[in-house]
């Protein structure tokens, strides 16, 4: 029963995740107005906004106009759903769990944000910062927590100087650095540079796919390789921890 309770959770946050989305980018309230249609504007019903099964139970169309239902509603939902079970399994059913859920639940809005807008917006990553630092079980995990943020934050940003120095522009958005702390924050200093390794390598193929003779390429959105390598790391971090000790001792 706990694992639905999760699993249903979950579901709820992604349908919030989906309106963080919709209207974020486009500086509108996420309280108000209530739920409508995009296109015809009209209220939606309390059945209509059930996750996952309004959009099968409509078929993927809206009730008032016809006009097609992204995909991407119960993608989210279920994708968050899925990110609070793992989190539950690999941490247990507390709150610890929650924030990093969390966390991740942010990370995947961001990500999609990144893709669909080319943008990151503050709030949303500053949220996502704010749940990796504070989900802990203890106050010194809380202070380790903070500072593993802070020297992720001061790295980033110093390597943000010389590389910008070096190449005449701007190498990296101020968002790259916050992501970064809550990679610290999560991960700890360790596993947080494993994770940054592993999503250059994760990009590397999608920039070699996408490379045109105009700057287009240098647009790929960088925030999902960043959050799907920090959660394959936390996912396996004993088994990233025991590859290191042994490659390094």
């Amino acid at each position: 029963m706990e694992w639905v309770i999760v699993f249903i959770v979950g579901l709820m946050i992604g349908s919030f995740l989906n309106v963080l989305i919709l209207r974020t980018p486009i500086d509108q309230s996420v309280s108000f107005p209530a739920s409508h249609c995009m296109s015809c504007n009209t209220p939606l019903r309390a059945w209509h906004n059930v996750p996952v099964f309004s959009w099968l139970f409509l078929r993927g169309k809206c009730a008032f106009c016809g006009v097609k239902i992204s995909i991407q509603y119960p993608l989210v939902e279920l994708l968050t759903a899925l990110i609070f079970l793992c989190s539950a399994w690999k941490l247990g059913i507390n709150f610890q769990a929650f924030g990093i859920a969390m966390v991740f639940s942010l990370l995947l809005a961001l990500s999609i944000i990144d893709i669909r807008y080319k943008m990151v917006p503050d709030s949303i990553n500053l949220s996502a910062l704010t749940f990796a630092v504070f989900s802990v079980a203890t106050f010194g995990e809380f202070v380790t927590h903070f500072n593993n943020a802070l020297l992720m934050a001061g790295g980033f940003t110093l390597m943000r100087f010389y590389l910008s120095y070096a190449i005449k522009k701007e190498a990296m958005g101020e968002a790259d650095i916050m992501i970064a702390a809550t990679m610290g924050a999560v991960l700890g200093i360790k596993l947080a540079l494993v994770a940054v390794f592993l999503s250059a390598i994760l990009a590397l193929p999608a920039l070699l796919l996408t490379r045109t003779e105009d700057e287009e390429s240098q647009q790929l959105p960088f925030i999902p390789f960043l959050a799907f390598a920090m959660w394959l790391v936390m996912m396996f971090d004993t088994q990233v921890s025991q590859y290191l000790e042994a490659l390094y001792g």
